[in-house]
């Protein structure tokens, strides 16, 4: 079987939206960063098919996905590991697969961590808007989230796909999340026993986490220093957020690009908020000074 070089979204699973590295430098307009939220895994899903880096990728959430393809296409599958099938046999994850006209891919659910990254070679040729590719779950930028009968369009191949890349445990999840901080710009609109407790204590990710953040529980809130209202300001990725209920929210890739809570320390982008991407409910939280172990 051979047609247009396409994937027709046979299953859409939870929540499976397309990503690249997202719209960033619009936040002036109100326009939010968006983009995947494991960087590293979308980076390596796009390195083994030989794409550039900000080609765009699907991210699943928990359960896979399933697509046909339509024409001869190499794909890879990074991020949470999975079972992967090809027309019902098991193929690799974290390796280039050749899927014939008319295969069926299979993406399972996540054995741990959240997300997982499927990578086409010649990426998926959705419009862009601002420059980007990615779906924006907070602004309704970009494409709609997937859903069965979705057809989806890839570009031109570009180098040949990579063997041997360093697949292996790449969006694998630990038993604690450990998310380095760097204090400010608001530190000091709290108690400095709240801040000392802060790298003392340990906290757990909530189901309500979302793209938008991952929100904490089960920790001791932070208690102010002082009170009343802050005016809005801006937020960036990696943000660490404190509303009233004391208890740290984590901005990821869809933040807000303004908020009105005052905002403790922030997260540097890099291998942290990656983790942070893959942690289920319930993982264990420590916020760690920056630099230091």
């Amino acid at each position: 079987m051979s047609g247009p070089r396409g994937l027709l979204v046979l299953r859409a699973g939870a929540l499976t939206t397309v990503q690249d590295r997202g719209r960033p430098g619009y936040a002036h307009l109100g326009v939010p960063r968006s983009g995947a939220l494991d960087a590293g895994a979308h980076a390596l899903a796009n390195r083994l098919v030989g794409n550039p880096v900000d080609a765009a990728t699907l991210e699943t959430t928990l359960d896979g996905v399933a697509l046909r393809a339509l024409a001869p296409v190499t794909v890879a599958v990074t991020g949470a590991p999975c079972a992967v099938r090809a027309s019902d046999r098991p193929v690799a994850w974290g390796e280039p697969v050749w899927l014939p006209g008319g295969a069926e891919l299979e993406v399972g659910r996540a054995e741990s961590g959240l997300r997982s990254y499927v990578a086409v070679r010649g990426g998926f040729g959705v419009p862009a808007v601002l420059g980007s590719r990615a779906t924006d779950l907070l602004s309704g930028l970009g494409p709609p989230v997937l859903a069965a009968g979705t057809l989806l369009p890839v570009g031109p191949p570009g180098r040949d796909p990579a063997r041997g890349a360093d697949g292996a445990g790449a969006g694998a999840a630990g038993s604690e999340l450990v998310l380095p901080l760097r204090l400010g710009p608001r530190a000091d609109w709290f108690t400095a026993e709240s801040i000392a407790g802060l790298w003392r204590s340990g906290y757990r990710v909530s189901a309500l986490s979302n793209r938008i953040g991952l929100r904490t529980e089960a920790g001791p809130p932070l208690r102010r220093a002082r009170g009343g209202e802050l005016p809005s300001e801006g937020m960036v990725l990696g943000a660490v957020q404190v509303p009233p209920d004391g208890l740290p929210v984590v901005f990821l890739a869809d933040h807000p690009v303004t908020g009105g809570y005052p905002v403790i320390g922030v997260i540097p982008e890099g291998p942290p908020l990656d983790a942070a991407a893959q942690a289920r409910p319930g993982t264990g939280v420590r916020f760690v000074r920056a630099g230091r172990n």
